[in-house]
């Protein structure tokens, strides 16, 4: 019988992962990096070996779904094994690169994972080292392409968005049949967005490292027609961000006018050309400061790596527009109000099914304790009781004091009209949160640049225009079919023959078509919260 000491291998023997892997690691910083060629001199059996595959099995045991795909597959090796070296280059370049998507590398220890490749010596090594790297690469695969956290754990009221995490079991099947650089480059989202957000955070990272964006403009407000130092900054800074030509004027004229209103278009504020305290402040923001709505923007679209639908619509909470989009286009638009920051708007996507003409207003049962006294005193009478067969029931017949706003056993309805709180028309997407985009009598909140005013649902500006554009597709006369049914003053539902993807989202930073960035207020909060947890998770915003 042989000795533990000469059944383990030799040096000479064992895998050999050391020349390829070394040559990788002085590859990483160079513009192509080399691929792990590796093979290994074990015997030509050796995953057959019972060390290989326990091992193995003990280090995915506590993945179910990785521990059945490799039971699945006869415990083959699909990094270690002599045909791996494409998928283990393709991994090991992805895994150097993880930082530039706002990932947390630490959490990948590419590092720790080449230490282990160049240490194996025994089958069991092997075994621990495939489980290792199967490990790595779907937390990898994961984070890149749906999220490296989960928003219901950060804000599980109104982050409720469902995530599209991706299967283990298919994501490893899928990977051993394709081919590996193409594959784990697909992991992220698809998006224009996302592709644009990329590139600008990586110019971002380029400004800060050449220092910046220049002196800051040590002025409270700045007009067209001024002059002097001032001006001279403000000229300074405006080229450097982008939004002027290399111009010598040191005079406020008509082209810095211009320069200002681009400006202020792309950080929210009234575009009127006067450099005011609110444009000078937001001039002087540091690029290092916009890098973290960058990082929870790129975090942002991997929680939405979904097809949005070739038409669709594109609420950003934060910039107080509804939007509807055809293949990245921008084909309509109208102001909007949301949710107060007590009663805030959830983000999610759903699928508009149907519109309402001369809608009801059904009043959710935390809007109704604001009536409880009108009601139980004999007014609010614009409101209707309706009963379970859709009936008005007399208040006479009701004992308020018996029942609470909970309790009561009736809805409490709005008839259609012209005072109806959800105006001439609301736009349905069903979902448990009762939130949909509408009408509004209150016209005069739309005049305000911050428009959080809401219960929750969304109010629209130009209702009947959006409707009309949404019954172009399915109408020859959009305009005279949507008023021959309002003009009725009957409730009508209007379904539309396509639905359409509505995306309910939260971008403090977002960027237009031709990649210029937009930066908007954190008006409840939450991209704190989330650049809170990816700090946490581990990632680096300036690497």
């Amino acid at each position: 019988m042989q000795t533990k000491e000469a059944r383990r291998p030799t040096r000479a023997s064992r895998p050999v992962f050391h020349a390829g892997v070394v040559a990788l690691g002085l590859a990483l910083s160079g513009a192509a990096p080399a691929v792990l060629t590796a093979t290994f001199a074990a015997p030509a059996m050796a995953q057959q070996f019972p060390a290989f595959r326990q091992a193995l099995a003990e280090g995915v045991a506590e993945n179910r779904a990785l521990a059945a795909f490799y039971r699945e597959h006869g415990y083959e090796a699909v990094w270690t094994g002599a045909d791996g070296a494409a998928r283990r280059s393709a991994l090991v370049t992805a895994l150097s690169r993880a930082s530039e998507h706002g990932l947390p590398a630490a959490r990948y220890d590419l590092n720790g994972l080449l230490a282990d490749f160049d240490a194996v010596e025994t089958e069991r090594d092997r075994g621990m080292l495939e489980a290792r790297a199967s490990l790595t690469f779907l937390r990898y695969a994961t984070d890149i392409h749906s999220g490296v956290v989960d928003p219901a754990s950060i804000n599980p009221e109104f982050m409720v968005r469902e995530v599209p995490r991706p299967d283990p079991t298919e994501l490893m099947t899928e990977f051993v049949a394709s081919e590996p650089v193409a594959f784990i480059r697909n992991l992220a989202p698809s998006s224009p967005e996302y592709a644009r957000l990329y590139r600008a955070r990586r110019d971002l990272l380029e400004t800060v490292a050449n220092g910046g964006w220049g002196p800051r403009v040590q002025a409270g407000s700045l007009a067209p027609g001024d002059t002097g130092a001032g001006v001279v900054q403000l000229r300074n800074r405006l080229i450097a961000m982008g939004f002027m030509p290399r111009v010598a004027t040191a005079t406020y004229d008509s082209l810095m006018q211009q320069a200002v209103q681009e400006f202020q278009e792309s950080v929210g504020i009234e575009a009127d050309g006067v450099a005011g305290n609110a444009t000078i402040r937001a001039i002087n923001v540091e690029p290092q400061d916009r890098l973290p709505s960058i990082n929870v923007a790129l975090e942002r679209e991997r929680w939405l790596n979904i097809p949005r639908g070739d038409r669709h619509i594109w609420v950003n909470l934060t910039d107080f527009v509804a939007r509807i989009v055809d293949f990245d286009e921008v084909t309509y638009e109208t102001r909007s109000v949301i949710g107060s920051r007590q009663n805030q708007t959830p983000e999610f996507s759903d699928m508009m099914e149907y519109m309402d003409i001369n809608p009801t207003w059904t009043l959710p049962r935390s809007i109704i304790g604001e009536y409880w006294g009108a009601l139980s005193s004999g007014g609010a009478r614009h409101l209707n009781l309706i009963d379970h067969t859709g009936r008005v029931v007399p208040r006479e017949q009701v004992n308020f004091a018996a029942y609470s706003p909970q309790t009561l056993p009736f809805d409490v309805q709005q008839p259609p009209g012209p005072g109806n709180a959800l105006g001439e028309v609301k736009f349905m997407f069903p979902n448990p949160y009762a939130i949909y985009l509408h009408d509004t009598p209150s016209r005069s909140l739309f005049s305000h640049d911050v428009r959080a005013y809401s219960h929750g649902c969304i109010r629209l500006a130009d209702p009947r225009e959006f409707a009309y554009q949404l019954l172009a597709v399915q109408e020859d006369d959009p305009v005279n079919y949507y008023h021959m049914i309002q003009s009725t003053g009957r409730l009508t539902r209007v379904p539309l023959v396509t639905p359409i993807p509505v995306h309910l989202v939260y971008r403090t930073a977002y960027t237009s078509v031709d990649g210029r960035m937009n930066y908007r207020n954190d008006i409840y909060g939450r991209d704190a919260q989330i650049y809170d947890a990816l700090i946490r998770a581990g990632v680096e915003v300036g690497a």
